[in-house]
């Protein structure tokens, strides 16, 4: 894929300083021939977020597109897929949109402070096997075959190399990933969001303190939404779900939950749009849209429904 860029480059947004006291020192041998004495206890900066961002040489007149990731996920989400085909950030640029990619509080480049008590809670970090499930790829009695649901769109025989992508989190910090991202939507002054799973909650919440600045929201299967309806009815927002959401009883139920969300939308005078790819005649995909193998297909589809809801606000 071959596309020109005007300017590329990263910054980082929101965060607040730390204070850590009364830890004990320790000796640190970090190379065969030299040591010395760590001390945890000083000044940390924490709960900022890290932003890359890429702008075309050729614009398409439409506002930036900031992309929020889901838990335990960090911008990689968007870059490439794990069978090596260019990724929505790519095929965002290549488009003609200037993108911004956020990693958020306490993932990817914005860092980690795994320094005990500076959260309150202990980090996580996914399983393989749960990730197999909980994304829709396959039962979980099915991972160590591989066995993936019939006809599923992920790329299957590349599942260990996203399993690469996986970072820990923290379940307490999502309000200060909610500041954050609400700096950057700040920042853009208007642009575009998209967002997936856990990132929803954080990217609607986010936008409802600043819905001015939101051109529109495409949310991918989120998890979350904004508490406040009233302050988004002016923004446009489509929600986009793929196959296999009845798979398993213990499974999240993401349409259940949008489709709520949309009804109390309504009321507050907004409309969400519900995009279910199976209702549509496009089977297979799994939680992770923007990584199956029709990934391109589905992101021209949020394009389109863009170019309607952008050309007419204009």
């Amino acid at each position: 894929m071959v596309y020109e860029l005007e300017d590329f480059g990263s910054y980082t947004v929101g965060g607040r300083e730390v204070e850590v006291e009364g830890k004990p020192t320790q000796n640190i041998q970090f190379t065969p021939t030299a040591s010395f004495e760590y001390d945890p206890n000083g000044t940390y900066a924490i709960a900022h977020a890290y932003v890359q961002y890429f702008k075309p040489m050729r614009r398409n007149g439409h506002p930036p597109v900031v992309l929020l990731h889901g838990g335990g996920m960090s911008g990689t989400t968007w870059e490439t897929t794990p069978d090596g085909r260019p990724g929505w950030l790519q095929l965002l640029v290549a488009a003609g949109y200037e993108v911004h990619v956020v990693d958020n509080v306490e993932r990817g480049r914005a860092g980690w402070c795994a320094v005990d008590g500076v959260w309150p809670d202990k980090a996580l970090q996914r399983t393989m096997e749960e990730a197999w499930h909980l994304f829709r790829i396959g039962q979980r009695e099915d991972f160590a075959a591989r066995q993936a649901f019939e006809a599923c769109r992920f790329p299957v025989r590349s599942f260990e190399a996203f399993a690469r992508s996986f970072v820990p989190r923290w379940t307490s910090t999502t309000e200060e990933a909610t500041d954050a991202f609400a700096e950057v939507l700040c920042r853009l002054g208007r642009s575009i969001v998209i967002c997936h799973s856990q990132g929803g909650q954080i990217a609607f919440e986010a936008a409802a303190r600043h819905a001015k600045s939101v051109a529109a929201i495409a949310g991918v299967e989120p998890s979350g939404f904004a508490t406040d309806a009233l302050a988004l009815k002016d923004v446009p927002v489509l929600l986009v779900y793929g196959d296999y959401l009845a798979a398993s009883a213990d499974l999240p139920p993401l349409l259940k939950m949008g489709s709520a969300w949309s009804e109390i939308f309504a009321q507050a005078g907004g409309r969400a749009e519900i995009l279910e790819l199976p209702q549509v005649g496009i089977e297979g995909n799994s939680h992770m849209l923007m990584m199956d193998n029709n990934s391109a297909d589905v992101l021209q589809r949020i394009g389109l429904w863009l170019d309607e809801k952008l050309t007419s606000k204009d």
